[in-house]
């Protein structure tokens, strides 16, 4: 919770959204249709990845929820779990990575970290969220 309420790309009605996500996989993990990967330094918690397969789909894979302190970014924890999710994915046949995200401003860092990991952006809705504020679809096949 600290860390996504320090993320300041996270506005307060996304965090409660990832914080259900959390507390569903927490509650019943086979069921939730959620895989969390946490990073820990020492006994704290500095990172999670939230993913799961797409509804209706064979082999594609959704990431989430990705954050990692913001005093410790830069240090490769979020690489690390990138790598992790896409690792487990691919043990689950998976194909293919999809990471929903938006074009805003703010984001700016995050579509470099992801650019970095290999993704691409597939398609673009414009004003989804609000006006001037796109929905990015970023994908990375995986093989």
């Amino acid at each position: 919770m600290g860390i996504l309420k320090d993320t300041p790309e996270f506005k307060p009605s996304e965090v409660a959204v990832a914080v259900e996500v959390i507390d569903s996989y927490l509650s019943d993990p086979e069921k939730s249709g959620y895989y969390v990967l946490v990073a820990e330094l020492g006994s704290a918690v500095v990172g999670y990845i939230c993913f799961g397969p797409t509804p209706m789909t064979e082999c594609t894979w959704d990431l989430y929820w990705e954050a990692v302190d913001r005093k410790l970014q830069g240090q490769g924890i979020g690489s690390t779990l990138t790598r992790a999710a896409e690792d487990a994915i691919k043990k689950a046949d998976g194909k293919l990575a999809v990471i929903e995200t938006s074009s805003s401003e703010g984001y700016e860092k995050t579509l470099r970290f992801h650019f970095s990991q290999g993704y691409e952006i597939n398609s673009r809705i414009t004003d989804f969220y609000a006006p001037g504020d796109d929905r990015l679809i970023l994908l990375k096949k995986l093989s």
